[in-house]
């Protein structure tokens, strides 16, 4: 599969650390961040590179050269003005335009665009299948982040499970774009990292119906606006969830952050090739104040504690999972939709102190029957609800988690044996002794 990395930008907000050279050259650990970037697209055997070049780009070409020295083939197209991020991609379409960009370039097949400022250490050959399993017009790789109220949000279809005793099925299918202007108040902590697998017919189709937003400058298109959210209705864009090392560049605290996570090994490690390790948590009365079942958002609240360890959770090497029985779903008590809110406000709360959660896990079943207004479908035995593993399992299938060196901690008996059914190092209860807080510390600092 092609790459083209787009590195044409100014970097304005890191100037600070060095203006003299064009963003994606800024060295970290002695490297450019571009070179960084094209070492993970060797491992995966994605060798055909184009880049992108535009403010101070002499420098790229003279650093990088036609990439035979790093191990891979390099072409550039030079943008005498600025196109936006998206609109050197429209000029090099079916290959009508590629002269003029000085490109040998021609996009006629789905190819993988990266932002050429971020970090990351990325599996690609995983997000590559996901990309041809959905079929997609456009995959975009997507994760939490400690600071999605200024991020783009992505909104993802979830469904009823499809067999009784099943969990909800993520589809991936993108169903709404928060933008970083658009109003929001209680919303999922997914954030569209940069990295995209973009299909030509996506292009085709923006291209038929394009109308500019730069009327000056009408070649001047951006992705996001002006591709990827106007055909979210198109049901063919699909966000790749992932825990993996991205991170965005853009300002001198990012930079300094990450130059820590390079030198501790944490940006190689959580590529999905290695395995991963997990604390896994429960939900009410670890991470919210219990205060029965909870059936609407409103009377959800955060403990205390929860988001300073759950941040904890962050720096360190491991994953942090919510698995939670929700038994108001099979008892009629709380719609999917609500529950969905609950989890929002949980995330947007994490997020408003800098901490998030890599993924969540909900069995909405209940063994009893009886219950008035109960909904039958959900009233069955599964391999879900706590004391049972089975949301530990899941995740571990989904992000390649080495249970034997992973941790649970919950405030019931019925959330240790979770952990020791699913062959946990060890689990922990949370008591009027021992908080969130201390078992994570406890965890973390044996590291």
């Amino acid at each position: 599969m092609k790459t083209i990395i787009m590195a044409g930008g100014k970097g304005s907000r890191i100037q600070s650390v060095r203006s003299d050279i064009p963003k994606p050259m800024i060295e970290i650990c002695g490297k450019p961040i571009l070179q960084y970037q094209i070492e993970n697209l060797r491992e995966c055997a994605l060798t055909d590179i184009t880049i992108g070049v535009g403010y101070l780009g002499d420098a790229i070409k003279a650093y990088f050269g036609d990439g035979s020295s790093f191990g891979v083939t390099i072409d550039y197209f030079t943008e005498d003005h600025p196109l936006g991020t998206a609109g050197a991609l429209f000029k090099m379409l079916d290959g009508k335009n590629c002269a003029e960009l000085d490109t040998k370039t021609v996009i006629d097949e789905d190819f993988l665009l990266l932002c050429g400022d971020i970090i990351f250490d990325v599996d690609f050959n995983r997000f590559i299948d996901f990309h041809k399993k959905h079929n997609a017009w456009a995959s975009l790789a997507s994760h939490p982040n400690g600071h999605p109220y200024d991020s783009s949000l992505l909104v993802t279809e979830i469904l009823p499970p499809e067999r009784k005793g099943g969990l909800p099925v993520h589809t991936h299918r993108v169903v709404k774009w928060l933008a970083k202007e658009d109003e929001r108040t209680w919303y999922r902590n997914l954030v569209n990292a940069g990295i995209q697998i973009i299909s030509p017919e996506l292009l085709r189709k923006t291209a038929r119906t394009f109308v500019p937003r730069h009327p000056e400058t009408p070649d001047k298109i951006d992705l996001d606006r002006d591709v990827l959210k106007p055909n979210i209705e198109s049901g063919k864009i699909f966000a790749y969830e992932t825990p993996e090392y991205i991170k965005d560049m853009g300002t001198p605290d990012r930079y300094y952050e990450t130059e820590a996570d390079i030198r501790s090994g944490k940006v190689s490690a959580r590529n999905l090739r290695f395995r991963q390790k997990a604390i896994f948590l429960d939900r009410d009365g670890t991470i919210n104040k219990d205060c029965g079942f909870i059936s609407d958002a409103r009377n959800f609240e955060l403990l205390p504690e929860a988001a300073e360890a759950i941040k904890k959770i962050n720096a360190s090497g491991y994953l942090a999972i919510v698995v939670t029985n929700q038994p108001v779903i099979a008892r009629g008590e709380c719609t999917l939709e609500e529950l969905e809110r609950i989890h929002n406000k949980m995330e947007t709360e994490l997020g408003k102190k800098g901490a998030f959660i890599d993924a969540l896990y909900f069995c909405p079943h209940h063994p009893d029957k009886g219950f008035a207004g109960e909904r039958t479908e959900y009233k069955c035995e599964c391999a879900c609800r706590k004391p049972a593993p089975g949301m530990l399992l899941q995740a571990a299938k989904d992000f390649n988690i080495d249970i034997a060196s992973s941790y649970m901690i919950g405030d019931n008996e019925k959330d240790v044996l979770a952990g020791k059914n699913a062959g946990c190092k060890k689990s922990f209860l949370i008591d009027k002794n021992r908080s969130l807080l201390d078992h994570v510390s406890e965890i973390v600092n044996k590291e």
